[in-house]
């Protein structure tokens, strides 16, 4: 052991990557051996030692030493493949280093292995079957290796860190210990002792529990136990029924009865009271258990005892396949083969007679055991056949073989786990299957057991069959049918073969390998003997490529008596009850029959519960067709054939494109109800369905060219009369062909054309990638030669009289005109265009020119538009003259195109600020704004239609300020107007372009300035007027007076308060969508609801689903309660779901529900900028992606909002937040800037409220770097601008945090509270501001 005064050492090997372990245990051992200043400081090599004194030789013989046996150790404790990495090392020092290089790597890495340390660090949990000692020893592990690479871990964060991660059960002490001790002065060696200990009680304690459970009780002694327990005191805690001791019910230790262990809970125990608490119950209503009488218990029944002994086992689990039985019976023999024991305790169901078995499986064994441990063998598995009340033959399957049982048993778990139903009430036993339905009531038997008694059954199947010789020969022949056998007897063909008698009995076997569908019927035995007494209906789809309507299917209905079909076009199969709808409307007004019945399918777009239930309300028979037969519903399947053998046909022999198929449906429908059918005969179905001969004089074939006649209105002298179109079907409104233009994409209705030739096949048109049309029949677009709707008003007349529906006419009375033509014969129009053209000629917006060689003139037309106010009165008739902008070319016609409008939240602080200092906010509109920019380009368009000047027809207009429809109109106004602005004195704000402050004598005017629409307030009524007086005078104005309708913004001003809301655009957007009879929910979006991408569920129509989400966002200008859910929702409009729909449905119910609601402006005390900034850490699940959300207040009331997801993934919620706020710092300071212009400086820093300390930390103190190094240097700009001081950021706990309803699902309490802190209230604008 001692050797010269030196103990021997063992050298730690390096093993693996656990270098640091390692490098501990060799410093110890070098530092032992006295070396490690030579590893640590290194040794030089002399090359001259003859200089050297002698005593310097021998530090120096001493130093070679040292390094020698450093060496020596480093080297013993490698293996091979280490010490190839430092065989070429001259010292010890440089040794270490190689391996501290090696293993540890470059500081770079290092930080890399310290990120990843943090990680695990965070995602420890202690794991169920992990004791303590183990959990601590991980725990303990990964925080060194985390102070090696230089993290700074206190001890409280790791014990911290233990208390939030151990197992549930470790509860109660973890909330004792952080209740009752100071974590700052606890180890982490007290903490496991404490949490050791605390684990031990609970074992032992667990023991206790297992062994009581295991111990038997003898029936005798509980009985003794009992009436010893009724006769002498038992001391307990509990109440009694009068003062002093006696028996009482109380809280204690009892004995019950009726379970073989202890258990703490209401018992007869000591209590405050006086004599027997039963002498004074009323016990009629008492039922004795021994004899089934009224008056008294069974302990004080004289009546013989009935009590049956009873044996209480216990079951435990030996292994995999033992079975487990809990069961208490009667141990006497008698014929119970019927009868089954009804048992929560059994694992399976047994039985011991093996006759009762219809099939068993010898193969299956194990053992079943008892509380006592012993074991009963079993010696199979298999099913039970049995006879239910009503005659059937039922099996119990899984059935355990169990020869030494004397009863049977059903096991209520397996039972359970089957889908059935138990209940137990009243002494009895509810035994339902999962539809509902109810199997068997059980009453309890005396000794509290569940009997069932069913009468089992026996298999028989063709055993009778093999002993007649039909059947043999039958089976012999493989099966052959007797058909064939008795022609084989009766023929001679073989020999040996008896009579075949035919059997009346069938051959399971045949059924089973040989059964067919039988045949449908060619046709219907029944036919309708009048008009719409029987609809066929089908849906045909999907197509692809969709329709020039964007369609995708098309529905067919099918009158049974007359044959006639009509045709509708879908885009999505949900659309089939509106459709139907439309068709009951229309075909029952035009025939004057009611619709009686409709066959149809069993698609889930015929059998959705609104369809039948307005089937069942409108008296209409639904005969729907077998699952799987589709024959059945075989007119309307043989129609889709035919009409898709046309249409296929029609597009094949003119190759025309497949977008073109639904307007070839429409024309093959058209055109089978001008063909003979069998089924009506000598009649078309036209003729059949109104009673007159059709003519089809005017046919044409489709797909071929067609020559349409320009009017002259829209042509010059020497223009052609005629343009080249492509024939698509016939128009059904209208006696007019559809005809599409390859040119433009556009389809237009006429009645004058003619084709050269028939036969001649055209060119393929070019299918535009956005298709002009809506629908496949819809008003048809118009272009600037031929319009729609060319039917003269005595056309109009011959109709309706000749339909008796006067109403459908009247219906166009008040519809905006399409084209100049229309205009024209309508005095109020004629009037509108004049203003209009007035208003040009007045503002000198052009002259009269010959069209320079090299210039083109863009063409112009009329719009004609009805305005109207916020409750939907007209206003104006007002007809626009504008220029076709498309047709211009950049560089050559315009240059620049972009003009600024005023942002909305700047619009909302202008209101803030009315209605804090009680001014009035006035409207102007300029009349024909455009028209008043001045033009910088050369630009000629064609004179306008109807205001052409005669005997210059030939001539152009050369424009010299710009026109409604021309690219560069919006910039050429804004320029003219911000000229004159600056003219008069007025100050542009640099932060909001299109907002201006004049001050005048301490007096201020704010204009801000929407396109031709612009509001002003003020503190002086005198500017008012002077601004009015020379806007009037410069440019042609309208003045509206107090703003009350503004951008679809509805206004209420009060001498109190200014009230704004979209109610109007809200009632229009739930009509526009079909929602206006919806339900009213409470919230908009579900309280924790997660949209994914990847959910599943049918395709929705990206455009459809577009068009609600954008409508929503436009409302969220008044409603920012619903900003974070039209966001959420917003994220899916590439390929919307049937979730992502149904998500934002629930938005309209919500907005059904709080249609007038939006935001009061009144006077508040402490009026100054204020911000609430928060966010939801990784609460995208598609790319874990945070969502930050924020909003400022000027009073008690917001203004500006955001709610938008973060650009990046962040790793904790302390960055997610940390970036939230330096986003609304941001806006803060843009905000600031901008209430300087409005004379509202912030002198104080603004406050940004944010709920999380570690972010506000991050924010004020650059010290926590190192644990954020990683974020993006852009969203440090706040700590900049808290040093300037120009925000401050400010802690509020989170249920005062407003942004919170910006960044996730609310509770409805949460969400109510969080919307009346944002100044969102119920009002009427018609009727006052309400609370």
């Amino acid at each position: 052991m001692a050797n010269g005064g030196m103990m021997s050492f063992q050298v730690p090997q390096l093993k693996g990557s656990k270098f640091d372990n390692w490098s501990i245990k060799m410093k110890a051992l070098l530092g032992a051996h006295d070396v490690w200043d030579v590893v640590e400081k290194g040794f030089i090599v002399l090359e001259n030692e003859a200089t050297l004194t002698a005593a310097q030789k021998e530090n120096l013989k001493d130093l070679k030493k040292k390094e020698n046996k450093a060496k020596y150790l480093i080297f013993q404790s490698l293996d091979e493949d280490a010490f190839e990495k430092i065989a070429g090392t001259t010292s010890s020092k440089e040794a270490w280093e190689k391996l501290e290089t090696s293993y540890k790597g470059a500081e770079q890495v290092k930080k890399v292995r310290l990120q990843t340390l943090r990680g695990e660090f965070e995602s420890l949990h202690m794991k169920a079957s992990e004791s303590i000692s183990d959990y601590f020893t991980r725990v303990v592990t990964v925080s060194n290796e985390l102070k090696r690479n230089g993290e700074e871990l206190k001890e409280v964060r790791i014990i911290e860190k233990i208390l939030r991660s151990v197992e549930s059960k470790f509860d109660h002490i973890v909330v004792t210990i952080e209740e009752t001790r100071d974590l700052e002065d606890m180890t982490i060696e007290q903490l496991q002792g404490r949490l050791q200990a605390y684990e031990e009680k609970q074992k032992k304690r667990q023991g206790i529990e297992e062994q009581l459970l295991k111990m038997e009780v003898n029936p005798k002694k509980r009985e003794e136990s009992s009436d010893n327990e009724r006769r002498h005191y038992v001391r307990g805690r509990g109440r009694g029924h009068g003062r002093g001791r006696g028996h009482g019910h109380g809280r204690g230790w009892n004995f019950n009865n009726n379970n073989s262990n202890y258990a703490k809970g209401e018992s007869s125990t000591r209590g405050r009271g006086r004599g027997n608490p039963r002498s004074r119950y009323d016990k009629s209503q008492v039922q004795c258990y021994n004899c089934q009488k009224f008056g008294h218990y069974a302990s004080e029944c004289r009546a013989p005892s009935t009590r049956i002994e009873e044996r209480v086992n216990y079951a435990e689990e030996k292994n995999s396949e033992d079975g487990t039985l809990l069961l208490a019976r009667n141990d006497t023999s008698g014929g119970q083969e019927n009868t089954w024991y009804l048992d929560t305790g059994a694992s399976n169901h047994m039985s011991g007679n093996i006759n009762m078995f219809v099939q068993l499986s010898e193969s299956v064994n194990g053992s079943v055991a008892f509380g006592d441990d012993s074991k009963v063998p079993v010696k199979g598995k298999g099913n039970i056949l049995f006879r239910a009340k009503d005659g059937s033959h039922q099996i119990i399957s899984n059935v355990y073989y169990v020869p030494n049982m004397k009863s049977n048993i059903l096991s209520l778990g397996q039972l359970l786990e089957k889908g059935y139903d138990i209940h137990l009430k009243d002494y009895s036993l509810f035994l339902k299957d999962d539809k509902g339905n109810l199997i068997t009531k059980v009453k309890m038997s005396k000794n509290r057991m569940f009997p069932l008694n069913i009468q089992n059954d026996v298999a028989k199947c063709l055993k009778a069959c093999h002993k007649d010789q039909s059947w043999t020969w039958h089976l012999r022949y493989g099966h052959l049918n007797f058909g064939g056998l008795e022609l084989l007897f009766k023929k001679n063909m073989v020999k040996g073969l008896p009579y075949i008698n035919h059997p009346d009995q069938l051959c399971e076997g045949c059924l089973l390998g040989k059964q067919f569908r039988k045949s449908f019927p060619k046709e219907s035995n029944s036919r309708a003997q009048k008009p719409l007494e029987l609809i066929h209906t089908d849906v045909c789809g999907p197509f692809k490529p969709n329709s020039l309507g964007k369609s995708n299917y098309f529905l067919l209905f099918i009158d049974d008596f007359s044959r006639k079909t009509w045709v509708y076009f879908l885009k999505q199969k949900s659309e089939v009850f509106e459709a139907f709808k439309k068709f009951k409307a229309a075909v029952e007004k035009e025939s004057g029959y009611q619709i009686k019945g409709m066959r149809s399918d069993r698609g889930g777009e015929f059998t959705s519960k609104e369809f039948l239930e307005f089937c069942e309300a409108n008296g209409i028979r639904r005969p729907l067709t077998v699952p799987r037969s589709p024959q059945q519903n075989g007119v309307a399947e043989r129609k889709n054939r035919t009409i898709l053998d046309m249409e296929r046909s029609m597009l094949k022999s003119k190759r025309l494109p497949k977008e073109f198929w639904a307007e070839a449906v429409a024309c093959a429908v058209y055109l089978s109800n001008r063909s003979p059918t069998r089924s009506v005969w000598g009649k078309t179905p036209q003729e059949a369905w109104s009673g007159r001969k059709p003519g089809i004089t005017h046919l044409r074939v489709f797909g071929s060219i067609a020559h349409v006649h320009i009017p002259d209105e829209s042509r010059a002298k020497l223009d052609d009369k005629s343009e080249k179109f492509i024939f698509i079907g016939y128009d059904n409104n209208s006696k007019g062909y559809k005809l599409y233009n390859p040119n433009n994409g556009k389809i237009m209705i006429s009645r004058d054309i003619k084709q050269v030739d028939e036969q001649q096949e055209p060119a393929t048109p070019p299918i535009s990638p956005v298709p002009t049309t809506c629908r496949d029949s819809p008003p048809p677009f118009l272009n600037e030669r031929t319009e729609e709707r060319t039917r003269s008003l005595q056309d109009l007349y011959e109709v309706t009289e000749r339909h008796d529906n006067l109403t459908l006419f009247c219906l166009f009375a008040d519809c905006e005109p399409v084209n100049f033509q229309e205009a024209a014969l309508d005095e109020k129009w004629r009037i509108a265009m004049d203003e209009e053209i007035k208003a040009i000629v007045k503002n000198d917006t052009w002259e009269l020119t010959t069209l320079p060689k090299g210039h083109k003139a863009i063409g112009v037309k009329w719009v004609y538009k009805t305005k109207r106010n916020a409750n939907g009165e007209i206003e104006r008739h007002k007809a626009r003259l504008v220029a076709k902008g498309y047709s211009q070319k950049a560089g050559i016609d315009y240059d620049e195109v972009f003009a600024p409008v005023a942002r909305l939240e700047t619009i909302r602080l202008i209101i803030s600020l009315a209605a804090q200092n009680k001014w009035k906010i006035f409207q102007m509109d300029v009349k024909s704004a455009f028209l008043n920019g001045f033009l910088e380009e050369e630009v000629y368009i064609e004179q306008p239609l109807g205001y052409m000047v005669k005997g210059h027809e030939d001539k152009v207009l050369r424009l010299k300020k710009a026109l409604y429809g021309l690219k560069q109109a919006p910039r050429a106004w804004n320029s003219r107007i911000d000229k004159y602005f600056q003219e008069k004195g007025f100050t542009k704000c640099p932060y909001e372009h299109a907002l201006y402050v004049k001050e005048k004598d301490g007096d201020i005017l704010i204009v801000c300035l929407y396109v031709d629409d612009l509001i002003f307030t003020g503190s002086n009524p005198s500017l008012f007027e002077e601004f009015k007086r020379v806007m009037i005078k410069e440019f042609e104005m309208t003045d509206i007076g107090l703003m009350t309708y503004y951008l679809g913004i509805e206004v209420k001003q009060k001498e109190e308060d200014i009230f704004i809301s979209q109610e109007s655009y809200a009632k229009e957007i739930l009509k526009r969508f079909k929602m206006n009879d919806c339900k009213p929910i409470s919230t908009p979006v579900e309280c924790g609801v997660k949209l994914s991408k990847y959910d599943e569920g049918e395709d929705i129509d990206p455009t459809f689903f577009k068009s609600l989400v954008g409508s929503l966002r436009y409302l969220t200008c008044t409603r920012p309660d619903i900003l974070y859910v039209v966001g959420l929702v917003s994220r899916y409009m590439e390929n919307p779901k049937t979730t992502h729909f149904k998500a934002a449905k629930r938005i309209l119910r919500y907005i059904k529900g709080t249609i007038n609601f939006g935001l009061l402006y009144s006077f508040s005390n402490d009026y100054k900028l204020i911000g609430y900034s928060d966010s939801d850490w990784g609460g995208d699940v598609d790319d874990r992606k945070s969502t930050t959300g924020f909003v400022f207040f000027m009073g008690d009331t917001a203004f500006t909002w955001m709610s938008k997801k973060q650009p990046i993934v962040t790793l904790s919620t302390c960055e997610a937040e940390y970036v939230a706020a330096t986003s609304s710092v941001c806006h803060a300071i843009w905000l600031r800037n901008l209430l300087k212009e409005l004379s509202l400086a912030q002198e104080e820093p603004t406050e940004i409220c944010v709920d999380n300390k570690s972010a506000i930390a991050l924010s004020k103190n650059p010290v926590f770097h190192d644990r954020s190094k990683h974020i993006d240097t852009r969203y440090h700009f706040i700590r900049e601008c808290i040093a300037r001081k120009e925000v401050q950021v400010k802690y509020v706990k989170s249920q005062d945090q407003a942004a919170d309803i910006f960044t996730k699902p609310l509770k409805q309490e949460d969400f109510a509270r969080f919307r009346s802190l944002l100044g969102i209230t119920g009002s009427s604008l018609r009727g006052g501001v309400g609370s």
